[in-house]
């Protein structure tokens, strides 16, 4: 975060203790720089008075101090070696501890940083930042796991090798972008000493009907950019009033940010115009300014009296568009923390959106959402990874209510120093596939028409490819039901939902047709013994069998009972029939004509053929074999034997006819 430490530097007031009347010209120098916050300055005088210096606790200071410049401007590599270095040689304060710390998140070492935030604990137990700085990697390593569904793009055609931050919406097509930069052609042409680098201006950007931005170019007019900064800005939603914040540099020295607003002139914009904070006065810096849709709440930041630590997030509200702002309003100690809340923006839909260095997350800044709740407390809640990383994330803006927009960022993988980068939620895909099999056979069914049906009342149909699958993509929160037809085979059913499901997802549904040329076993109808009521176990089935008629509705169909071998045949004949019987009655109180039904007993004249799925259940059971009383007599024990009683003791199905028509109707009547 090279740039954009101008903006927020400038509000650190950088204490010093027990400074010597002994020190150095240079030490003296770094010092001075260090104190105004120019902090790329000091570093090269830290090193100069480092060489000079004899004493071992002021030469252990100028190392610390060195740390200090490097984690400011957001080196944390150079910032891990420096406080590394002012542990080993002692240096007494236990913030550098902290700070290593820090640096070792920001650097992705997750790990080896809880260690050196346990050590801050136990040196200074009464600081939360010690357990915040242990829950922050933890739930970093968590993330990094689990990322979210953003997806994260480095907008590197407009990104230069200078800083480029804080991207705004600048007409409310979406289509002009402004951002602060302080790439070649910027007005100021002097390098800061605060960071080493240009002083920024705000450029534009333009899309074009292909979608593609164009080449930057500073904004229009001469009134807004000038020789010092202009960072961190806000439009209204007309794009007719532009908020900005500007850093003033005056013979080397940094007096401060203030937030200014300008009217739309022309192409340009005109005069722009001081907004009076009470309260802060020319030692208070204001800025990143974020105006609210009604423009009536003007949200900023500034490190003031009444607020809760580092730099706070506060607010200006008005009645009116034309009238003045009120007095400032902190957004209390929810937003506010003894750290860093830094860039608001408020969104369409009422969230606000800020970055923060204290409550838990992944390196330095990240970025925040805020919702306020009926109660007027916020609930918090991170952005997470990708969009948070364990570098400084900051000024996201969102495309309207669109799930997309951009914000910045100094991760590794930029162009430059702090880069912009897009990001975008892709929709959640919802495929169902799956094959069409013979039911008897399980071999694939080409051909067959496969129906999908929503409950959004979408209907989409495709035929089964030559290796009888299918491929539908489906709609977010939506109940589905599929249907197959083929000719000589009864309709198949699956069914699929995607209510409730936020992630990509594929759905496998196999659909079974059975041949009107074969018989259809029904599982588990179930009788007592030597007795026709149905059991209640057995509806479950029966109830299969009331849809399967329903949506085959030109079919007959015989009802088929078997018994096993023992009692007599014709007792057998007759508690067959009446438990045929007892189906069709069941079958009849569901709505299903009697004309479509033939109840036939079968007793035990017609014993089980063992297919493909009982002989792999059971293993003393070949397939093919007829479970005839020769057969089930030569089995081992009497519990093979009972099994084999039972697969006997069933209930069928056979397709009689495929022409049935009821009364009062015609064949087109009846569909497919």
């Amino acid at each position: 975060m090279k740039v954009i430490k101008l903006l927020i530097v400038l509000l650190v007031t950088v204490s010093f203790s027990n400074v010597s009347v002994s020190q150095t010209k240079s030490e003296k120098k770094a010092n001075y720089a260090f104190y105004n916050g120019e902090f790329a300055t000091a570093i090269d005088l830290f090193r100069k008075a480092y060489s000079e210096e004899t004493n071992n606790s002021r030469k252990a200071k100028i190392i610390y101090n060195t740390a200090l410049c490097y984690k400011n401007l957001d080196k944390p590599k150079s910032a891990e070696l420096w406080f590394k270095k002012a542990i080993m040689v002692k240096y007494p304060d236990p913030e550098t501890v902290l700070f290593y710390a820090d640096a070792k998140k920001k650097n992705n070492k997750f790990d080896e940083a809880i260690i050196e935030y346990k050590k801050y604990k136990k040196i200074v137990p009464e600081d939360p930042r010690g357990e915040l700085g242990v829950k922050s990697c933890e739930l970093s390593a968590k993330w990094k796991s689990k990322p979210t569904r953003y997806n994260v793009d480095n907008m590197a055609f407009f990104n230069s090798r200078n800083g480029d931050f804080s991207p705004v919406y600048a007409k409310k097509d979406f289509k002009i972008l402004y951002f602060s930069s302080n790439r070649s052609g910027s007005s100021g042409d002097t390098k800061s000493n605060i960071t080493g680098a240009g002083f920024t201006d705000l450029w534009q950007t333009t899309k074009d009907r292909k979608g593609k931005w164009s080449e930057p170019v500073v904004v229009p007019g001469e009134t807004v950019n000038t020789p010092h900064d202009e960072g961190a800005s806000s439009l209204n939603l007309k794009g007719s009033t532009l908020y900005f914040t500007r850093c003033k540099v005056e013979k080397n020295r940094n007096i401060g940010c203030k937030v200014y607003y300008a009217a739309k002139k022309g192409v340009g914009w005109g005069e722009p115009i001081l907004i009076d904070v009470d309260g802060a006065g020319d030692s208070i810096n204001v800025a990143h300014p974020a105006i609210s849709q009604d423009e009536l709440t003007l949200y900023f930041t500034a490190s003031m009296q009444g607020g809760y630590g580092g730099k706070d997030i506060w607010m200006l509200k008005r009645v009116k568009k034309n009238q003045p702002f009120g007095e400032p309003i902190n957004l209390g100690p929810e937003i506010n923390t003894p750290g860093n809340e830094v860039f608001p923006y408020m969104r369409k839909d009422g969230k606000l959106f800020f970055s923060s260095d204290y409550h838990p997350g992944m390196g330095g800044l990240d970025i925040f959402m805020a919702e306020k709740q009926e109660t007027g407390k916020y609930t918090l809640m991170n952005l997470k990874y990708p969009i948070n990383s364990s570098s400084d994330d900051f000024g996201i803006i969102y495309e309207g209510s669109a799930e997309r927009g951009f914000f910045t960022s100094s991760r590794r993988g930029g162009k430059g120093g702090d880069d912009i980068f897009e990001f975008y939620l892709p929709p959640v895909e919802f495929i169902v596939s799956g094959i069409v099999l013979d039911e008897k056979t399980e071999s694939p069914l080409q051909g067959a028409k496969v129906v999908l049906k929503g409950s959004d009342g979408s209907t989409e149909e495709l035929l089964s490819e030559l290796d009888g699958s299918y491929k539908f993509k489906l709609n977010p929160n939506t109940d589905y039901q599929l249907q197959t037809s083929l000719v000589k085979y009864l309709k198949g059913n699956g069914s699929a939902s995607t209510k409730g499901i936020e992630v990509d997802k594929t759905f496998k549904v196999d659909i079974y047709m059975a041949s009107t040329d074969i018989t259809v076993e029904l599982p588990n109808i179930l009788y007592d013994y030597a007795k026709w009521s149905l059991r209640p176990e057995s509806m479950v089935s029966l109830d299969i069998l009331v849809n399967t008629l329903n949506d085959n509705p030109s079919i007959t169909i015989e009802l088929r009972s078997h018994t096993d071998f023992r009692s007599s045949n014709e007792s057998n004949l007759a508690l067959s029939q009446k438990r045929a019987q007892s189906v069709v009655d069941y079958l009849i109180s569901k709505e299903i004509s009697a004309d479509r039904l033939s109840p036939r007993g079968y007793g035990e004249e017609m014993p089980k053929i063992i297919n493909k799925k009982q002989s792999e259940r059971y293993r003393f059971l070949p397939m093919g074999k007829t479970l005839d009383e020769e057969f089930i007599k030569k089995l081992s024990t009497v519990e093979e034997q009972e099994i084999a009683h039972q697969i006997n003791r069933r209930t069928e199905f056979k397709v009689l006819s495929t022409n049935y028509i009821p009364k009062g109707t015609t064949p087109n009547d009846l569909g497919n």
